[in-house]
C-alpha cells in the first residue's frame, strides 16, 4: 500500500529499549525509570504509580520520536503485565505473545496469540483489578461473559488490530486524522 518499499526492523521490546534508552525494561525499577524520564526532559510532578506506566511514557514520549524515519518497525515479546488478553510465554521474565507495528514511529497495528485459558484469565483480570485498586482507579466488574467463553473452549487463534485511519494519514501524507476520517 506504501508508494516505495521501507526498510523493516525487529526488534524485542527489551532490545528497543536498551537501543534508544540504554536500559533494559524488564530490570528498571520505577525510581530509575523516573530519574531517567527527567534526563530525558520530562519533566513535572508526575504522580505514576507502578512501572508500565513509566514505561509506556518513556517509550511514546522518547522512544517513539526516534523511530520517524525508520520505516517498518516491528516490536515484540512485551512484558506479560502490557498484555492482559495475551498468552504469556513461560520464561524469566514472563513475556506477552503480543507485537506492535510502527511505521515512521506511528503505532499502526497490535497483535497478539490470544489468551485461551479462562482460569489463567480470571487471575490476569484480577491482578489487573488489583493494581487499579493500589492505584485510585476505576474497578469495572469482571468480564464473566468472556470467561464464560474461555471455558466452554476458544480454539487456538490470534488477531491483530490495524488503525486503518494511521495507515491511510502514512499513504496520503496527511498532517491531521481529520483529513483521512
Amino acid at each position: 500500500l506504501l508508494p516505495a518499499p521501507r526498510p523493516v526492523t525487529r526488534l524485542s521490546y527489551q532490545e528497543l529499549f536498551q537501543r534508544y534508552l540504554g536500559i533494559d525494561p524488564h530490570g528498571a525499577t520505577c525510581t530509575s525509570l523516573r530519574r531517567l524520564a527527567g534526563q530525558q526532559g520530562i519533566e513535572g510532578d508526575l504522580q505514576l504509580t507502578g512501572k508500565d506506566p513509566w514505561l509506556d511514557l518513556l517509550l511514546s514520549h522518547c522512544i517513539e520520536p526516534e523511530l520517524s524515519d525508520a520505516g517498518l518497525v516491528f516490536v515484540y515479546d512485551y512484558p506479560a503485565s502490557q498484555a492482559a488478553l495475551a498468552r504469556i510465554t513461560p520464561g524469566e521474565p514472563p513475556l506477552a505473545a503480543r507485537f506492535e507495528l510502527y511505521l515512521d514511529g506511528v503505532e499502526l497495528a497490535n497483535g497478539f496469540h490470544e489468551l485461551a485459558d479462562a482460569g489463567e484469565q480470571r487471575q490476569l483480570f484480577q491482578l489487573d483489578l488489583e493494581k487499579r485498586r493500589r492505584a485510585g482507579g476505576v474497578l469495572p466488574p469482571l468480564d464473566e461473559r468472556l470467561l464464560a467463553a474461555l471455558q466452554s473452549g476458544l480454539p487456538d487463534c490470534s488477531g491483530v488490530a490495524l488503525g486503518i485511519d494511521r495507515l491511510l494519514m502514512q499513504i496520503t501524507a496527511a498532517e491531521h486524522i481529520d483529513q483521512v476520517l
